[in-house]
């Protein structure tokens, strides 16, 4: 099959489309990190991204993808035997769980449906429950990425808050931050796992945490072993982060995508995604009719604004028309991740994204539908139009 051609439309979850301004400001020759020319560059993307997660309060930043924030996180905040209560949500709280174990902490879960996400009354239980306050950290992940949904951050803060307990509450940002609404400060979290391949609209291989004063107090008795990523040795250093070598190229890129979230304006960025999101849903709606695909979040105030997860009819591969849709129309879509393999296709529609994008990516998605033989109501591409332009 000859390749297709024009623009590849890139509708993945992660890493994200990046724009063309953040292509040309990284293209240049390599620099020194000392220079004092770049020095400036580093602290006004460093300030901008303290911005971005709205806090006054401690940033750290690694050569790393956001794995390498949780691991931060967990190494710098927590001793061998301690306890973490993770909220599930589906295949990456998952894996953060696992990453604790393997570091010698004991998990424990509050158990949710993948289509649903954890019952906050659960989480009040759990806190409860744990008088002598074992818990030295809850964990979340803001919008999960595999499932497509989202957890109301305010409510799990005030879930510790009545409850008293002290936990240090950790929060996964990586498909959230510059695309959903998100307050470090103002919501009380502790430490801010980040990653910039998506809402930031960069390449990946930059990670980093926002620490609060009482998370950054707690890491001094921590006692995981860490090196890398060791929060101490990086505040003793000019820059306040890395230990080694800084990725010169994506901090003049970093400058450029925040002047561009900001140019547009956080509250504006939010509502585009909040738009583009209740596009897709309509289209998915649409599609449900006849047996169809449908949407796999079944709680609607928890759907999530940067990326759909779609559950495909009983019978049909996911891939496949995943790979349809690639190869067809040169449009790239998310796949089903752990137990959901084959089973969802993930729309994105976060980061640098437009109305004429994300319709081109549904198109494609509709005519993949038909192609692949897979049963569906018809008129999803109608569906988000008539909403984009009410």
């Amino acid at each position: 099959m000859p390749k297709p051609r024009g623009r590849h439309f890139f509708a993945n979850p992660g890493p994200t489309n990046i724009p063309d301004s953040v292509l040309r400001a990284m293209d240049r020759p390599s620099v020194d990190f000392n220079d004092p020319d770049f020095v400036a560059v580093y602290e006004a993307a460093y300030a901008g991204l303290k911005r971005v997660l709205r806090t006054g309060q401690h940033l750290f930043m690694y050569n790393a993808s956001g794995h390498g924030a949780w691991e931060a996180s967990l190494t710098n905040l927590l001793s061998p035997g301690d306890t973490i209560l993770v909220l599930e949500s589906g295949y990456f709280s998952d894996e953060w769980a696992n990453m604790a174990r393997s570091h010698g902490l004991e998990v424990q879960v509050v158990a949710a449906d993948w289509r649903r996400g954890v019952d906050i009354a659960d989480v009040r239980r759990h806190l409860a429950a744990d008088a002598a306050h074992a818990i030295k950290a809850v964990c979340a992940v803001h919008n999960e990425t595999s499932t497509g949904l989202m957890l109301p951050l305010p409510a799990i803060r005030a879930a510790l808050d009545e409850a008293g307990h002290p936990a240090l509450f950790l929060v996964d940002t990586i498909s959230s931050l510059g695309s959903l609404e998100f307050r470090m400060d103002e919501w009380g979290i502790d430490c801010v796992v980040g990653g910039s391949q998506k809402g930031l609209m960069l390449p990946t291989g930059m990670s980093f945490t926002g620490v609060s004063a009482k998370a950054f107090a707690a890491h001094a008795s921590a006692r995981l072993h860490r090196f890398y990523f060791d929060w101490t040795m990086m505040a003793e250093r000019s820059t306040k982060s890395f230990i080694g070598t800084i990725p010169v190229h994506i901090f003049y890129g970093l400058r450029e995508s925040i002047r561009l979230l900001e140019e547009e304006g956080l509250d504006n960025v939010v509502a585009r995604h909040s738009r583009l999101a209740e596009a897709t849903r309509r289209a998915a709606r649409a599609w449900a009719a006849n047996d169809g695909p449908r949407l796999f979040c079944l709680s609607p105030d928890r759907c999530s604004e940067s990326v759909t997860t779609v559950l495909m009819p009983e019978g049909c591969d996911g891939d496949s028309l995943r790979r349809t849709v690639r190869e067809r129309f040169n449009v790239s879509l998310g796949g089903g991740l752990s137990r959901l393999s084959n089973r969802v296709i993930r729309i994105g529609h976060l980061g640098d994204l437009n109305e004429p994008m994300l319709l081109g990516a549904l198109a494609a998605v509709e005519m993949g539908l038909r192609i692949e033989g897979v049963p569906h109501g018809r008129g999803g591409v109608e569906a988000a139009m008539a909403y984009l332009a009410a």
